[in-house]
């Protein structure tokens, strides 16, 4: 197949940039014939970030349109800001008659379900008129597809969940050695440091924890900032908690080794953004019990009491009643970790996931 493929490739390195990568991988190795447009930008900032990011979407939408309509197949991802949704309607504009043979995949949810909350507005009628004309949607969870009610029929809404890497599956012994020894309890918090991801509210639960209770654990933070001089701040409030460590933007082995050593993750995010943690599903293989919310389409790959504890959003005190539990019932954490591993087994591998992917939009695929 020839297939016209707009999507964010890393860097930067995010859930949805892993995700689409995997897929460009699969379906270059199936032989398809792939047109890229990387929609990709070199920040985390969401929206109009600077002048040169307006001339770098023209420039992208110059390319798709001059990409001609010789295409089997389009494959989109959608943006979450306000600017970048009107960016995404341009690009369906110019696509013309190929937007009936156009795949949208939200990786994200909780933005966009705000962005389309109002069918009546101006940009909810924008965004109904472009979006009837697709060939349908792609979610991450359940709970997501409710976004598109009113903008396309239900049978053209697929979910299709996120997974994690081959390498981060830990085999059965490193699960045991890891959880022999639980001395000292390792927390990991494993995303980009951005507001709402829920790294500052972690940062007060540990400032309060009892000095005894505080040396039962270790805490380790990996990823990137939105800028310099936020990375700069988390790294100074850090200095004066012996027991946080930062890694910076951890890839390959150092992040295998992060999550392979860790017995819980944590990530209590509210996230303008957020859709279905791709780093929640890495946990699970890497044997981590979850400490999380219940925000935009966690809930579909989360269950409290199964695979970890809930914490409230924007709750420093939540956390902190969690990590006393952690510390009560290492035990019970362990139990939960081995399901989630087990879960992640059946539900979350690279291969099942593009096998539903490649089910969806109908592609060839030898995975």
């Amino acid at each position: 197949m020839k297939i016209l493929f707009i999507a964010p490739l890393p860097p930067p390195v995010t859930g949805q940039s892993v995700a689409v990568q995997a897929l460009l991988d699969q379906l270059t190795a199936d032989g398809h014939v792939v047109v890229p447009i990387n929609m990709s930008k070199d920040s985390f900032r969401q929206g109009v970030s600077s002048l040169s990011r307006v001339q770098e979407v023209l420039k992208m939408v110059w390319r798709t349109w001059r990409s001609g309509r010789d295409f089997d197949s389009v494959y989109m991802t959608n943006a979450e800001s306000l600017a970048g949704n009107l960016k995404d309607m341009l690009l369906l504009a110019v696509l013309g008659r190929l937007r009936t043979k156009t795949w949208l995949h939200l990786h994200g949810g909780a933005g966009m379900r705000n962005l389309l909350a109002d069918r009546t507005s101006w940009l909810g009628r924008l965004n109904g008129y472009f979006l009837r004309h697709v060939e349908g949607v792609i979610v991450l969870g359940e709970r997501l597809a409710p976004i598109f009610d009113g903008y396309v029929r239900p049978d053209q809404i697929r979910v299709v969940k996120n997974f994690a890497a081959d390498a981060l599956f830990i085999n059965a012994d490193r699960m045991a050695e890891k959880w022999a020894d639980t001395t000292v309890l390792r927390v990991l918090f494993l995303s980009n440091l951005l507001p709402g991801k829920g790294h500052e509210e972690l940062l007060q639960a540990i400032r309060s924890l009892p000095k005894v209770l505080a040396a039962r654990f270790r805490f380790d933070f990996a990823g990137g900032f939105e800028s310099t001089a936020d990375k700069e701040r988390f790294q100074s409030a850090i200095t004066e908690l012996p027991g946080v460590h930062y890694h910076g933007i951890v890839h390959g082995e150092a992040k295998q080794a992060l999550l392979a050593q860790a017995h819980a993750f944590c990530l209590p995010t509210f996230y303008p953004y957020e859709g279905q943690p791709i780093s929640i599903l890495e946990a699970y293989a890497s044997g981590c019990m979850v400490l999380t919310t219940n925000h935009s389409g966690i809930f579909d790959i989360f269950t409290p009491g199964e695979n970890g504890w809930e914490v409230r959003p924007r709750n420093p005190e939540s956390i902190v009643t969690a990590l006393e539990t952690f510390a009560e019932k290492p035990a019970e954490a362990e139990k939960l970790a081995r399901r989630n591993r087990a879960e992640a087994d059946l539900r979350y591998t690279r291969q099942a996931h593009l096998r539903t992917l490649y089910t969806v939009l109908a592609w060839s695929t030898n995975v």
